[in-house]
């Protein structure tokens, strides 16, 4: 499984000099089998921009996997540019909360936008899941809810029969309770989408230093992830979802800081490619 990072930004696009390294884009992460071109999407940022890049100029054909519904995971949608145009089969899965075209409208259509996702070229087509596994672009993905702020939210589990990666981008774990460190706890949905992988994708907006005055707003800590991915027996850690004001120079000191560990930490940036 080829994992390609398109967008690693959390909240809000961070344009500028000290965000260069490590990207200004939202989040979006492509996965391919076998060599072959990307076809499993997760979560549809402004680094969905990025994807078109990486398909050999062909019109994109799979599937989009929605973590939930905030703008920084869904404004990527209208720009994408290999979904924009004849020939393209797009399908968007998002977790169960209503109709879900018209939940994906609610955030594109007039007077907000000019246009609504299905009215894009190509063929587009809204769905929705519950948790539980699936079998989706050739690969096994099991979906499990997590909590998070502002609306229902899915962590994933992905393998392709040789790798096996977890992607939890948007993780509030205090919901859950404190845990250990005052970070809040390593509860079951989390824990089983962890298990033994090879990759976790993980929520580290924030470090431990500031996650008093800013737990409010649904993230986690560096520190945290550190500590799932300890507790699950995850090989290598990718922080991901960098707070918009974290500068390139700041990431690379938090990399630095867990370097020799249990686990391997690196950091999620644009372009990163990692084959597991």
């Amino acid at each position: 499984m080829r994992v390609t990072f398109c967008g690693v930004r959390g909240s809000t696009c961070a344009p500028g000099i000290d965000f260069v390294r490590y990207g200004g884009h939202t989040s979006c992460v492509a996965l391919g089998r076998d060599g072959g071109l990307p076809t499993l999407v997760l979560d549809a940022g402004t680094g969905l921009r990025n994807l078109t890049r990486h398909l050999d100029g062909q019109p994109f054909r799979g599937t989009i996997l929605l973590g939930h519904l905030h703008w920084d995971h869904t404004h990527g949608i209208p720009f994408f540019a290999a979904g924009n145009q004849p020939g393209s089969e797009v399908t968007v899965v998002m977790p169960a909360q209503g109709d879900p075209e018209q939940v994906l409208e609610r955030a594109f259509s007039p007077p907000h936008f000019p246009v609504t996702p299905t009215q894009l070229q190509g063929r587009w087509r809204v769905r929705s899941h519950e948790p539980g596994q699936y079998e989706v672009e050739g690969f096994s993905v099991l979906a499990a809810e997590i909590p998070h702020k502002g609306g229902r939210t899915f962590g994933y589990r992905v393998t392709d029969g040789g790798g096996t990666l977890a992607y939890l981008s948007d993780h509030s774990p205090v919901a859950a309770g404190a845990g250990p460190h005052g970070l809040g706890a390593y509860h079951e949905s989390a824990l089983a989408l962890a298990d033994d992988v090879d990759l976790l994708i993980h929520d580290a907006q924030h470090t431990a230093a500031e996650f008093t005055d800013r737990a409010f707003l649904g993230h986690s800590a560096v520190e945290y992830a550190v500590g799932l991915a300890e507790a699950a027996g995850a090989r290598t850690l990718v922080l991901f979802h960098h707070d918009p004001a974290r500068t390139d120079d700041e990431i690379d000191a938090l990399v630095v800081a867990h370097a020799g560990g249990r686990v391997e930490v690196v950091a999620a940036a644009e372009g990163l490619t990692i084959d597991v």
